[in-house]
C-alpha cells in the first residue's frame, strides 16, 4: 500500500538545510557510506559526461552514496536523452509540414518535455535545483563554531 502525504526528505538533505521544521531526524535511517558509486558502463556517452560532472560534488555534500547508483544513473540518462532531443530541435526546428500540408510538432518536443520532467524530479531529490539548493545551508554549523587552536595548527581549520 502506498504511503499518504509528502514523500519523506532524506536526512542528509534535512541536515544540510538546517532541519527547518525542527522535527526529530530519523535516527534509524540507513546510513550508507558517503561515496559516489562507479559510473555504469551502459550509460550513453553524454550521460557519462554528466555523471563525471556532478558525482564528486554530490559526494562531497553527502547526498550521493553507493546505493544511489540507479537513481543517479536515471538522472544522467534522462539528461542525455533530453539533450539529444533539444539538439535535434535546434538543428531541425520544432514543427514540420506533413504530406497533406498541415503543420505538425516534431516528436522531439514531447520527448524533451518528458525527459525534462524526469530530470527535474530526480534533480530535486539530490538538491540539484535552485529551489532545492536555496534550502540547503551546507557548512552553516561551522560558521559559528569555536576556533580549535590545535586544528588550526594542524591545517584542518
Amino acid at each position: 500500500m502506498a504511503q499518504r502525504g509528502r514523500k519523506p526528505k532524506p536526512t542528509a538533505i534535512k541536515e544540510l538545510e538546517g532541519n527547518p521544521g525542527k522535527r526529530p531526524l530519523n535516527d534509524a535511517e540507513p546510513q550508507p557510506e558517503r561515496k559516489a558509486p562507479p559510473c555504469p558502463k551502459w550509460l550513453e556517452p553524454e550521460a557519462k559526461k554528466e555523471w563525471r560532472r556532478l558525482s564528486k560534488q554530490l559526494e562531497l555534500i553527502g547526498v550521493l552514496t553507493e546505493v544511489d547508483q540507479a537513481a543517479f544513473a536515471s538522472y544522467c540518462q534522462a539528461y542525455a536523452r533530453w539533450k539529444e532531443a533539444e539538439e535535434f530541435m535546434t538543428q531541425h526546428g520544432t514543427i514540420v509540414k506533413t504530406k497533406s500540408g498541415y503543420w505538425q510538432q516534431v516528436p522531439q518536443v514531447s520527448i524533451a518535455q518528458t525527459y525534462l520532467k524526469i530530470m527535474n524530479k530526480i534533480a530535486e531529490q539530490f538538491g540539484l535545483t535552485p529551489a532545492a539548493r536555496s534550502r540547503i545551508t551546507a557548512g552553516a554549523e561551522m560558521k559559528g563554531a569555536a576556533v580549535d587552536d590545535m586544528e588550526d595548527l594542524l591545517g584542518g581549520g
